[in-house]
């Protein structure tokens, strides 16, 4: 017989037993119960983390038709950063931060100080509940103190990294009015330094609304007068009021300005961590993002699971190939998060710190942005061997993911291991019906708390039903290309506007690269699929320093995978454009390739390479 699971989500299955004499024979009853019951689950969620309600709820979950104005937790004030406060505690850090200017712990005491300097500032600009307050900054401990200053108070959040160009930050910023700009004059990245000053009189100039501009790497401004957590002002908002404001990528136009609620942030994100993740007080938690990527907001409320929260700014292989590493072993680091291409990178590096450094303190290791090959996970599981590796999916669009971990469950390389707690994912066909151990498109059948509000400047949420609900009557289409396993589990192919549609047949692009990944000497690849009336074209583009065998590739991929995916063409490129979170340029280079004006189709300044994508239009444009 085994043990007892003492992981937090058997912690909750026990707490489900002893306060609502509910019990369940596996992971997918229980899961069946929280999306056909989300008034109880949601309520059972609350209550299992005692979330502080400054006003009562009077009905937890109220369906509407259409359902993405379902109700939540009607009437229920509170707010989000007193949460994460509630935890401040002398026992450990809140912030581990590393930067070019070396390694440093925060404490909860600095955090509050910097808190509750920053929030008097924004109080003497005027700012109030519901004003929008932005951010171009890094990810250090000032640009949190920022987001919790401004949380605390009921403004809304936002921020770009400023390796976004100022094109993309003014089109993001102007949609929402701020009143206030936090920023960083200067930063660090892969050992050189880059002034910001001019970028940001741009964004002033043609950001109107903001009215202040306050540098956060001005640290003069922060006193060294002691502070309590009774010095910051928590002002407590309704359930679903706005908490930040996120961007789609910005690789197909305009990007869309994503609302999300505080208190369905405030559980989602509990909920995730704590329950799928493991996620336990004094634990360390790390992923590497910078703040334009939804990654910072969801690693930031580590911080409401009393965890300490690892920040680092600068490029994750510098000073060294293995710098990460480096820093989650000083750091002692529990759960260590990155993109799915970096873990690819990493397991190819053969880092020797890495082969003779015992990393038996590190409790997961997540990957999100792409999907995680199979390959990857094996290797990673070899090189961290009491490690749990987690694959997330979900998005910008819901901050969260609706398919990850669960700390009692086997992990089963390429595959994400189970739909999360009180997302009522299914796979469908084209025809709306859902479909086991096959292909299709994942869908949501019903309401899920982390859903988007609202879209900014779409007050008939016309651009949201376009953006989610079109493809299939009254269900959310994510646009990813899945199935789901014998395993209870889920494969994500890839996005399903690039899959490959060969002779009647849709194939995930992310198991051509999953082959490919296999072949000695190729560096990175795109497929894309020129099919319309007038053609029906399998292009490979391929990154390497070496000279390639047409016919080798051909064939390693007719044999890894199948006729259907081999490709028609293939061609030799410098470079494979990426978003700056982390994600391949499919769908941009198919329409550049098919005769679309690049400024049509892809904001350079929000790719981490555009030089990259500048070659396909130079070459086939």
């Amino acid at each position: 017989m085994q043990p007892k699971s003492t992981s937090k989500f058997s912690e909750y299955t026990t707490f489900l037993e002893t306060s609502y004499d509910l019990s369940f024979s596996d992971y997918a009853s229980l899961h069946q119960w929280s999306i056909s019951q989300q008034a109880a689950f949601w309520e059972s969620i609350a209550a299992f983390f005692s979330i502080d309600f400054d006003m009562p709820y009077t009905a937890v979950f109220e369906p509407v038709t259409p359902f993405w104005q379902t109700k939540w937790f009607s009437g229920a004030h509170l707010n989000y950063a007193h949460h994460i406060f509630r935890n401040a505690t002398p026992k450990r850090s809140a912030l581990v931060y590393q930067s070019e200017n070396g390694y440093t712990e925060i404490s909860w005491t600095q955090l509050i100080a910097k808190t509750v300097v920053l929030q008097q500032y924004l109080k003497d600009r005027g700012v109030s509940q519901g004003d929008y307050v932005v951010c171009y900054g890094i990810n250090s401990p000032e640009t949190i103190a920022a987001f919790l200053a401004t949380n605390a108070m009921g403004a809304v959040w936002s921020s770009c990294s400023p390796d976004f160009g100022t094109h993309t930050v003014c089109e993001r910023f102007a949609q929402l009015n701020p009143k206030v700009l936090f920023a960083h004059k200067q930063y660090s990245y892969g050992g050189k330094s880059f002034d910001t000053s001019q970028k940001i009189a741009e964004i002033v100039h043609n950001v109107p609304s903001i009215k202040a501009t306050l540098f956060l790497d001005n640290h003069t401004i922060f006193d060294d007068a002691p502070k309590t957590v009774s010095d910051i002002i928590f002002t407590p908002v309704p359930f679903s009021s706005p908490i930040w404001t996120l961007f789609s990528s910005g690789t197909t136009g305009k990007p869309k300005a994503i609302v999300h609620g505080t208190g369905h942030m405030l559980l989602e994100h509990l909920k995730a961590l704590v329950l799928h993740q493991n996620v336990c007080e004094g634990d360390r938690y790390f992923w590497y993002s910078t703040t334009g990527w939804m990654m910072w907001n969801y690693a930031l409320s580590s911080l409401l699971c009393g965890a300490s929260l690892c920040l680092y700014a600068d490029g994750p292989t510098h000073p060294t190939p293995d710098a990460l590493w480096q820093f989650a072993f000083r750091a002692g680091i529990h759960h260590f998060g990155g993109g799915a291409v970096y873990f690819q990178q990493q397991m190819e590096s053969n880092s020797l710190f890495l082969s003779k450094t015992d990393f038996s303190f590190l409790k997961t290791i997540g990957s999100t942005g792409s999907p995680l090959s199979a390959t990857v996970c094996r290797n990673l599981q070899q090189q961290f061997p009491k490690t749990q590796i987690i694959s997330l999916s979900g998005g910008t669009d819901v901050c969260t993911a609706f398919v990850g971990g669960h700390p009692d469950l086997p992990v089963y390389p390429g595959e994400l291991q189970c739909k999360m707690l009180g997302a009522p994912v299914e796979i469908w066909n084209e025809d709306g019906e859902e479909i086991k151990n096959s292909a299709g498109e994942l869908v949501l059948s019903a309401p899920f708390l982390a859903m988007p509000i609202s879209l900014v400047d779409d007050p008939s949420f016309e651009r949201y039903q376009q953006s989610y609900f079109m493809k299939f009557n009254a269900v959310w289409n994510h646009g990813d290309w899945a199935s789901s396993t014998e395993n209870g589990g889920i494969i994500i192919y890839g996005r399903s506007d690039a899959t490959l549609n060969r002779h009647g047949v849709r194939i995930g692009t992310a198991e051509l690269y999953a082959a490919l990944e296999l072949f000695c000497g190729i560096d990175d690849s795109l497929v894309i699929h020129l099919h319309d009336k007038s053609q029906d074209r399998l292009m490979l583009f391929i990154q390497s320093d070496k000279e390639f065998d047409e016919v080798q590739i051909k064939a390693h991929i007719r044999k890894m995978c199948s006729p259907r995916h081999v490709p028609d063409v293939i061609f030799h490129a410098p470079e494979i454009p990426y978003t700056i979170s982390g994600k391949k340029v499919e769908i941009p280079v198919k329409r550049v390739l098919l005769g679309e004006k690049i400024e049509d189709v892809v904001s350079l300044d929000a790719l981490k390479n555009p030089n990259a994508m500048q070659w396909f239009l130079e070459a086939f444009g």
